[in-house]
């Protein structure tokens, strides 16, 4: 797989079964991004996110430890897309979240680098602080 790998590590104050719901469950993820999301968090099942911006399909998914998939954003090159493996451990109540994507176009690895921060973990960590 040509292109970039973005590697990143989040921690979450939060256990394991909340972080993997936020990012697997349509109602959630559209919650804490503030925009729709679709998803079906099983093997072959298809999301999309921020309004269809980014779409793929998982892999494979292992609730509350993996998650991998195929993933696209919208202003790629007509038929690329990466593979984004989510690993997630959870010690002490916290999250440790690793993030691994391959594959993307050099082009846009530092926004989407970027935007991972941005758009995911300081937005996932806002939403599951609230009570």
């Amino acid at each position: 797989m040509s292109g970039k790998t973005i590697v990143q590590l989040a921690v979450f104050e939060f256990g394991v079964r909340k972080v993997f719901q936020a990012l697997t469950d349509s109602e959630q993820h559209s919650a804490f991004t503030g925009d729709r999301a679709e998803i079906n968090a099983k093997p072959g099942g298809c999301f999309s996110a921020y309004g269809g911006y980014i779409t793929g399909t998982f892999r494979k998914i292992v609730p509350g430890k993996l998650i991998v998939q195929d993933w696209r954003a919208a202003d790629w090159p007509e038929g690329v897309s990466s593979l984004v493996t989510i690993e997630l451990q959870e010690k002490r109540g916290a999250t440790t979240l690793m993030l691994t994507q391959e594959g993307v176009p050099e082009e846009f690895a530092e926004a989407i680098a970027q935007g991972w921060h941005d758009f995911y973990w300081d937005r996932l960590r806002d939403y599951l602080e609230k009570p």
